[in-house]
């Protein structure tokens, strides 16, 4: 579905790449994440492979033809959740969502169910311009899916969500997976990260440092430890050790065969641990 070689980008009036050189692939089905801080470069990739920044150098090609050249009927089989989506204010929802339907040639899909599940139903006649920064982002997300496309970008697409809205946009984004959606995800939140993505480049100023599924890359690093609690001679004493060093620690062997331990729990590292080692930064 995308194949990116050797592309580096940079912005009109500019002298500097902001991406250096990334290469990758994603194929039909999968749903594939660019995980970084603010600024890294994972909105302008975004940009490069919808086809608003065409000036790049290499090749990027989405949907078997070079974005650069693409024709018209390029975005009848995508579709774009902006961080920031701007919708006619003036108009009502489903006045906007109406709009846009209409400048596609497909048959749209009925706004009415996914209005409701996304809680905006009782808001569809209601003018945009008095919509949160929330319902906007429902709004878009609901936009985006409605000319039903091939290929789904979506770039923070929880950001401004509360937890309960947040899972049901993230239920919808697997749902469209199943049906054969592939899926690009733009994300500083680990967490969303690593519940949908089949694999996720790690981006740091423009540059790709890491590529893999979040499980291979949690587990590039054997330094799971176990913490635990335990009575001697009376007194509560805690511990961390290595798990792979567990057996070889006396504390906690001659606290297991006398039944003292009173605690215990492993302390896996998450995404955003192997992110900090790899890259050096932190995700915010």
């Amino acid at each position: 579905m995308i194949a990116v070689e050797n592309v580096f980008a940079k912005y009109p009036g500019t002298s500097v790449n902001i991406i250096k050189d990334v290469s990758f692939e994603v194929g039909e089905g999968e749903i594939f994440g660019f995980l970084g801080p603010s600024g890294a470069g994972k909105s302008t990739l975004q940009k490069i492979l919808t086809g608003v920044l065409p000036n790049y150098q290499g090749s990027v090609k989405v949907l078997g033809s070079e974005v650069k050249n693409h024709s018209s009927d390029f975005y009848e089989e995508i579709g774009v959740d902006f961080e920031f989506p701007n919708f006619y204010n003036k108009f009502t929802a489903m006045e906007n969502l109406n709009y846009f339907s209409s400048l596609y040639k497909k048959q749209s899909l009925d706004p009415i169910p996914l209005l409701e599940r996304m809680d905006l139903l009782s808001d569809a006649n209601k003018k945009v311009g008095g919509y949160s920064k929330g319902m906007k982002m429902r709004l878009g997300f609901i936009r985006c899916l409605l000319h039903n496309p091939k290929l789904l970008f979506l770039d923070e697409p929880t950001s401004g969500l509360d937890p309960a809205n947040a899972r049901i946009l993230k239920d919808i984004v697997l749902e469209q997976k199943q049906q054969g959606k592939t899926i690009i995800l733009t994300t500083h939140n680990m967490h969303d990260a690593e519940e949908l993505c089949d694999r996720v480049a790690f981006i740091v100023d423009g540059a790709i440092k890491a590529l893999d599924s979040p499980q291979t890359l949690r587990k590039s690093k054997e330094n799971t430890s176990v913490e635990f609690s335990y009575i001697k001679n009376g007194i509560d004493k805690n511990k961390n050790v290595l798990l792979s060093e567990l057996y070889n620690d006396m504390d906690f062997m001659n606290a297991l065969k006398s039944s003292n331990i009173t605690k215990i729990h492993s302390k896996e590292q998450s995404l955003e641990d192997v992110f900090i080692e790899l890259t050096g930064r932190c995700l915010l």
